[in-house]
């Protein structure tokens, strides 16, 4: 029986009070309850992920870049990967507290198959402690430019499918102001990004359109929708990509088309590989 209705049948309640998502006396407040329907959320779009890859192979990988406190990894290893002999996730944090923190956790909860890495993009793209080829790359609410590096690590690795909730974007918004003069005298469309809430919020969204044309243009299929309601959480936009080999003949054409009209062009490495 669990303590609550949010809590999931045979799910560890252990690991929710170690999570801090209950109380040592097993209650829930109001913050937890978001966080763990966010959380859960993601579970129900990753779950059907994780089946169609056992259903044609015997073991699966999933790494999620930006870990954190590694609310997800966790709670998809003890959700799917504990009750099944496959599959392995790697949490990758450049924060070393987080990762020894998630790692003993880990070791305390016999999930055995975890492993906790303290690695930057880069290192982590050619490190012998992973793999060469990860099936599922995550990053939830991995903030402003770790979204960019987790898309980076995930071409590399060649996964199968790509799963981001991206969080506080503001390289690009920096990036309008910083031109805005300029941009006012070459083109109307600058009015979009004037003000400076607008200049914020079109810059998130920006950045997130430039984001699957650049997946589009590596011949992955992309899903943008709501992860929950926006009474949860302002940090709700989901970007799911599926590898189907048929790259978007005009993604990349287009992103150089928008990065040269709102004068971004600074950005093209980021964007466009």
């Amino acid at each position: 029986m669990s303590i609550i209705p949010e809590i999931k049948p045979g799910q560890s309640i252990e690991l929710l009070k170690e999570l801090h998502i209950l109380t040592r006396d097993g209650k829930l407040n109001q913050d937890s309850r978001r966080k763990l329907k966010q959380v859960y959320h993601l579970f129900h779009f990753i779950e059907p992920l994780l089946q169609e890859l056992l259903s044609d192979k015997t073991e699966l990988t999933l790494a999620d870049h930006g870990a954190g406190k590694s609310y997800l990894g966790f709670i998809l290893y003890d959700l799917f990967f504990k009750s099944r002999e496959a599959g392995h996730i790697y949490g990758i944090e450049t924060r070393e507290a987080l990762v020894v923190k998630s790692q003993e956790l880990a070791t305390k909860l016999k999930f055995s198959r975890m492993s906790f890495l303290n690695l930057s993009v880069e290192a982590s793209i050619h490190s012998t402690q992973l793999p060469e080829q990860i099936d599922i790359v995550t990053a939830l609410h991995a903030c402003n430019t770790a979204t960019d590096d987790a898309i980076k690590f995930a071409l590399h690795k060649k996964a199968r499918f790509i799963v981001l909730v991206p969080c506080c974007q503001a390289e690009v918004a920096a990036v309008l102001n910083k031109y805005k003069n300029e941009s006012f005298s070459k083109t109307p469309l600058s009015e979009i990004w004037r003000h400076p809430i607008h200049s914020r919020e079109f810059g998130s969204h920006l950045t997130n359109v430039l984001r699957c044309l650049l997946l589009e243009s590596h011949g992955y299929q992309v899903t943008v929708t709501e992860l929950v309601g926006w009474e949860h959480s302002m940090k709700n936009e989901l970007i799911i990509a599926r590898h189907a080999d048929q790259p978007r003949k005009d993604a990349q054409s287009r992103l150089e088309y928008i990065l040269r009209e709102l004068n971004l062009e600074s950005l093209h490495e980021r964007f466009i590989y």
